[in-house]
């Protein structure tokens, strides 16, 4: 009995192990197609107008309405201490170093993310990753990587949309609503929003978080059972790994920042 309990757990570990081995040169094969992939630029760029364009509208409209929730709660919080003046620092601030490359990366993982799952899946699924391999087609140069990069590229851009509408939210809600003065909301703005520090937290987190969502997403597909449970599984993967990887490494991120 206990021999057995022993034997399927090696089988159970050695398996896991061979999983973290294939994501991992899955992994390096993406990066080293870096330069090729830019001699056909053509193929990333419709994969950021797939990823990044079509997930636009709900990035937007999330952007605009985090900005309006974010006004209201942060005026009513600065009013008790009278300094309701800074909103428009306290809503920037949040919005640029936190909010904005986080919920975008969980919005980014719930939409494109599965996206790119259920595409690469169903190729598998129909054979059309087989065929690429028999007709000597690298499908990792050709199908995953042009998504890759596409995701990497487009999450960053998608952030600083949700970025700039959370702002217009929170000014609409502070200024014309509540009756903050519209000049000091914009001039904290300018004066208290460090552009390297603060900004340029913003988009490392963005690019990293595009990076990891758009690398869980394609290793799911690619590595999904060939039939619809498995492909379904692998969709409901992605957005649970993609996001949980998402908030654990903004923890980290963040408390990597504050140190340096």
């Amino acid at each position: 009995m206990m021999g057995q309990a022993l034997r399927d757990l090696g089988f159970a570990v050695r398996e896991k192990l061979a999983h973290i081995g294939y994501g991992a040169r899955l992994l390096v094969r993406l990066l080293l197609t870096f330069k090729s992939s830019l001699q056909r630029f053509g193929l990333i760029r419709d994969q950021i107008h797939f990823l990044g364009n079509y997930s636009l509208v709900i990035i937007a409209f999330s952007g605009l309405f985090v900005g309006f929730v974010f006004g209201l709660q942060g005026y009513y919080t600065l009013q008790r201490y009278g300094s309701s003046e800074a909103l428009g620092l306290l809503v920037a601030l949040s919005l640029v170093r936190e909010l904005g490359p986080v919920v975008t990366a969980l919005l980014f993982a719930g939409r494109a993310g599965t996206s790119l799952t259920a595409e690469i899946g169903l190729m598998k699924a129909g054979e059309q990753i087989s065929v690429m391999e028999m007709m000597a087609v690298d499908p990792v140069q050709r199908v995953l990587a042009p998504r890759f990069w596409g995701g990497v590229i487009a999450m960053p851009l998608l952030a600083a949309v949700f970025s700039a509408m959370g702002i217009v939210g929170g000014w609409v809600v502070g200024v014309v609503m509540i009756g903050v003065d519209s000049g000091s909301f914009w001039s904290q703005i300018q004066g208290g929003v460090d552009v390297w520090r603060d900004v340029g937290n913003g988009i490392i987190k963005s690019i990293i978080f595009g990076f990891t969502v758009t690398y869980v997403a394609l290793l799911q597909g690619y590595v999904a059972q060939a039939t619809p449970e498995g492909v379904a599984a692998a969709t409901t993967r992605t957005v649970v790994m993609a996001s949980l990887s998402v908030l654990v490494m903004d923890f980290v991120l963040t408390a990597m920042m504050f140190t340096i």
